[in-house]
Formats: C-alpha cells, structure tokens, sequence
C-alpha cells in the first residue's frame, strides 16, 4: 500500500494532541487543544484535519503503519518462516505504538456505527501494508482473502494486546503465535480440500466461480488500499 507523507503542520498536530488524548479521546477538546498547544491558525488547522480529531486519529494509525514498515525493511527475514514473518511484522506494528491509552481511545471511536467504515479501512490498510512489505504477488481472489484473513488476526491481536498485563506483553507474543497457527490449520485445510478426491470438486467449482476476481491496480491514492483502476 502506498503510504503518502504525513503533511508536517499534520505531524505537529498529532504530537500535540497525543498529551491529551489520554483524558479527552479524540475529541474536539484535543483537537482545539492540539492546535493550540502548537500555535497554528485554526483555520489552516481546519482545511488539514475537515474532521478535526477523527483526522487526527487516522493520522496516528497510518504513522504506526508507516514505522512498521519501515522496520519490517530493516529486518534480516532471509531465516524466518513466512509465518514467522507475519508474525513478526504483527509484533512491528504493536512496537511502533507511542501510546497504548491513544489507541484504547482510537478503539473506541472507531466502534462507534458511523464510524465503523473509518475503522475498517484502516485495519485493512494495516494488513495491505504487511502483506505488501513482504512481498505479495497475488493477482487472483487470495490477494482479498490474505488481508481479510489479516485484518481478522490484527483486530484480535490489538483488543487482547490492549487488556495484557503481562510481563513484556508475553501473553499477547503467545496469543499472536495461535492466531498464525489457526490461519496456517486453515490454509492447510483448503490445501487438503483440493486434494481429497471427496472435496476437489466443491473445490474445483469454487475456483471457477472466483477465477475472474483479480487483484486491484496498485494506485497513488492512500486512502484506497485496495481499487479498481477507471477502464
């Protein structure tokens, strides 16, 4: 997924609004405060974030996701298994939180009904960037199924990890490794589906049925992770 520069005047905003986020959530409070706190024109502060604090909190997630993967392109991957891998840029990302409070807040506002879309596309965009940085090729259906699988995985990692008070966040390491290992049972039981003589053919016609579902174009546009390119 692209992942387009945070605007500067942006960056300003979200350092100064984080201190807050703690007591107000992403409110208008914080965001009154944030601008505040960093002397811009309200204005100018409007035209950047239309939705004031909502913005802002779409600003942290992609942050997050940025520094995940620029430490997923600094990692030496060349030994792990590619499950291992996953599981490792799952760790990344929950590494690259500032401010575990921020993203408790973050959850909440994006459960809301009327922002649920909002908070979908950004744990979408979560599992896009992952499985990009690792270097997927799909083309087909499984370029779909991958990040839904994902963004399944991600979502649970992130309410557990956000009730963990273990040491190190030990219990969210050993809960991450289940969740890869359900996916890989998972993958192994299509795997089999397709080989059993019994199975192949609900398999088979199942194939047939998504042959012509492809892989989006890749696109500029940030926040579309995954589009159609205009004939």
């Amino acid at each position: 997924m692209m992942q387009a520069p945070i605007d500067p005047m942006l960056d300003q905003m979200l350092d100064a609004a984080l201190p807050h986020v703690a007591f107000d959530g992403w409110s208008q409070a914080t965001f009154d405060a944030a601008v505040a706190d960093a002397g811009l024109d309200p204005a100018h502060a409007r035209a950047i974030c239309p939705r004031g604090a909502v913005d802002l909190a779409i600003a942290y997630h992609r942050r997050g996701d940025a520094l995940m993967v620029a430490a997923l392109g600094a990692a030496d991957l060349r030994d792990m298994r590619f499950r291992d891998k996953v599981a490792h840029a799952i760790r990344l990302r929950l590494q690259a939180i500032t401010d575990k409070e921020a993203v408790r807040r973050g959850t909440t506002l994006f459960a809301l009904p009327h922002m649920a879309p909002d908070g979908a596309k950004l744990i979408w965009g979560t599992a896009d960037a992952i499985w990009t940085a690792l270097g997927d090729t799909s083309l087909d259906v499984n370029w779909y199924t991958k990040r839904l699988t994902l963004s399944g995985v991600y979502s649970a990692v992130v309410l557990f990890w956000l009730g963990d008070d273990s040491l190190d966040a030990q219990a969210t390491d050993a809960f991450i490794d289940r969740r890869i290992d359900d996916v890989m049972r998972f993958e192994k039981l299509k795997a089999d589906a397709r080989a059993n003589p019994l199975t192949r053919p609900f398999a088979t016609a199942l194939g047939r049925l998504t042959a012509h579902v492809k892989a989006p174009a890749r696109m500029q546009d940030p926040d579309l992770p995954g589009v159609w390119r205009n004939p």
